[in-house]
């Protein structure tokens, strides 16, 4: 009986988590703004988290460790910028749709996802609209890693150096770099956003991959982590503002932690998943007949793969690549003199 009575109260508990306002009002705004939720963690973990465990690692050169420290608070704050000049006026857009949808579509459009039928529905109008907001990371992965590079030096000056002159970006750096939403293009954003959701032939592809809104956010975010660090190792081969010396281990430090972060992360969040399918189901079934049920479950499933990846990539990893990064950059560097001789 007393066993019972445990799980009665548990259960009860449990079901008036699932419905208490705050916790589905904080899903309908992760669904809403599932990049700026990505970017305002980031800049949280990326800048305290990240370079307190970096200091923290043991037997690596104090100057390896103040560039990964700046590299990371740099990316940090480059990706939170970018997330409000760009990801957010597509948020934006994205949420007029949802409350105005009459503005924007044309009528036939509107019957297939009031009725929720073919070629066209709710759920792959999610779909659609999820890899638009979460796309924006991808778009900007690149002029992201120019930025973080040029703010690095600038970083370490003031940080670690500070020598009385601090290097400045060059005018010529970031010339033709700044991304700029004038009022007038916001207002025509939600249109341009309408009509690419309209193409009947992108209408077809949402509805036959529909299936895949699950994991949609993972494939997006492994797939700009990758393209950033590219860049991001691209670009520090050939800045003459770091140092040659410290180059290597920068590169190795970022390669290091993006592989083992995706790979991490699709295994996690896969194990994860399976294990709260129950959840999902106890959660559709408390709520349901609630209309932003699909926002709900959307925040969910941006919430779950957002904070596994960034407790691997900002929590464990830090130590672990900073000082594999270093022994790898001595290991070549060692081996490769004695080929030279």
């Amino acid at each position: 009986m007393r066993i019972n009575k445990i799980t009665q109260n548990y259960n009860g508990l449990s079901s008036r988590f699932l419905k208490n306002k705050f916790f589905l009002k904080s899903l309908e705004k992760i669904s809403e703004h599932g990049i700026s939720f990505s970017a305002g963690l980031s800049l949280l973990m990326s800048t305290v988290v990240r370079p307190c465990a970096i200091f923290a690692t043991p037997d690596v050169e104090k100057e390896n460790k103040q560039y990964a420290c700046a590299n990371s608070i740099c990316s940090g704050l480059v990706k939170f910028a970018m997330v409000e000049a760009v990801a957010l006026p597509v948020e934006n857009a994205v949420r007029k749709l949802d409350l105005n949808p009459e503005k924007y579509f044309n009528p036939a459009t509107i019957k297939n996802l009031t009725q929720n039928a073919e070629p066209f529905n709710v759920r792959s109008y999610k779909l659609l609209t999820q890899i638009i907001k979460l796309g924006t990371g991808f778009v900007t992965a690149v002029p992201k890693s120019i930025l973080t590079l040029s703010l690095i030096p600038v970083l370490m000056d003031k940080l670690f150096f500070k020598t009385k002159k601090s290097r400045q970006i060059p005018t010529d750096d970031l010339k033709d770099k700044n991304i700029n939403f004038t009022g007038n293009f916001s207002n025509k954003l939600p249109k341009m956003i309408a009509n690419l959701i309209e193409n009947p032939k992108i209408q077809k592809w949402a509805y036959k991959h529909q299936s895949q809104d699950k994991d949609i956010a993972k494939h997006i975010i492994s797939a700009t982590d990758v393209l950033l660090t590219s860049s991001f190792a691209y670009q520090t081969n050939r800045s003459k503002k770091i140092k040659e010396n410290r180059k290597k281990a920068l590169i190795y430090n970022n390669v290091i932690s993006t592989a083992i972060t995706i790979l991490g992360g699709y295994a996690t969040d896969n194990l994860i998943k399976k294990r709260t399918a129950k959840f999902i189901e106890k959660f559709k079934q408390i709520n349901a007949g609630n209309p932003k049920l699909p926002k709900y479950v959307e925040g969910l499933n941006i919430l779950r793969p957002a904070l596994i990846f960034a407790g691997i990539y900002y929590c464990i990893l830090p130590i672990f690549s900073t000082y594999m990064a270093e022994k790898v950059d001595k290991f070549i560097v060692k081996h490769g003199n004695k080929t030279s001789n």
